[in-house]
């Protein structure tokens, strides 16, 4: 039973932790052009390597 009063309240802090990261990544605008994002994944000619010789 004593592990139930330990395991409680740190799942709580850690529930608590991982909303408030959720809520940081939102107002730091992390998810704001999901679009442009997989559009720009697919572009082959934004690599950061050397040219390619054809």
């Amino acid at each position: 039973m004593t592990i139930v009063l330990l395991l409680a309240p740190f799942s709580l802090l850690l529930a608590l932790t991982g909303l408030a990261a959720f809520w940081w990544t939102i107002r730091d605008g992390q998810y704001d052009d999901p679009q442009g994002d997989a559009a720009r994944i697919l572009d082959d000619h934004l690599t950061d390597g050397p040219d390619r010789e054809s």
